[in-house]
């Protein structure tokens, strides 16, 4: 009973904390998401991440075996759900993982690396409030599954071949526009004549 209460105190500080830091914050740098988080922002949050990520659920181990099949669903899901924001190397470096607030982390590294396989579940399934990542959890026994797949995957990321990477490029999202150019080359590749086409379909879910 005391842990519970002293966890709970030190959150309430933390957050105390962080609410004042955050107003001091707004009022001197402004909303802009171009600026970069301050290192009191970053171990604030971090903290906040750790504390808000139930011991149990951190511990959990991942129940999905890892195989041949696991690993390509999860790279194609990757790079069909995720490499928007953290491409798909991981290393965040797209247009708009910069412009998140914090911007979206390299996967590659410690900070990311060094989650047990139980937060990083936690954190695809349930996402991160004030963040740009979402909650991608269905709350079904197959949405589960392709979170723990996308674990495996994630630690599959530093060591990533230029081959694994070339792939991912087939199952990136295209813009109308990009698809227009894909069809417009094949069309002529293949002698047609060129005619409008339509975008691909619009995904429907997080786990489709």
């Amino acid at each position: 009973m005391k842990a519970v209460l002293k966890a709970v105190l030190v959150l309430v500080v933390l957050v105390a904390v962080a609410a004042g830091f955050a107003a001091y914050s707004v009022t001197s740098r402004g909303l802009s998401t171009r600026v970069e988080p301050s290192t009191v922002e970053e171990q604030l949050a971090l903290a906040m991440r750790r504390l808000a990520t139930p011991t149990a659920e951190r511990e959990r181990g991942n129940p999905v075996e890892l195989t041949d099949a696991v690993m390509e669903d999860a790279l194609e899901h990757f790079a069909d759900h995720c490499a928007s924001c953290h491409a798909n190397d991981g290393s965040g470096e797209t247009e708009m993982g910069r412009s998140l607030y914090p911007p979206a982390p390299d996967m590659r590294a410690a900070r990311t690396q060094g989650l047990t396989d139980g937060e990083l579940f936690a954190i695809i399934e349930h996402g991160i409030r004030l963040t740009g990542m979402p909650a991608w959890g269905t709350a079904t026994p197959e949405g589960e599954a392709a979170s723990w797949a996308l674990v495996h995957f994630i630690r599959r990321l530093p060591r990533l071949t230029a081959e694994e990477k070339a792939r991912m490029e087939e199952f990136n999202p295209k813009s109308a526009a990009q698809f227009r150019e894909e069809e417009e080359t094949r069309r002529f590749l293949a002698g047609e004549e060129p005619t409008p086409a339509e975008p691909p379909p619009a995904h429907e879910g997080p786990h489709d």
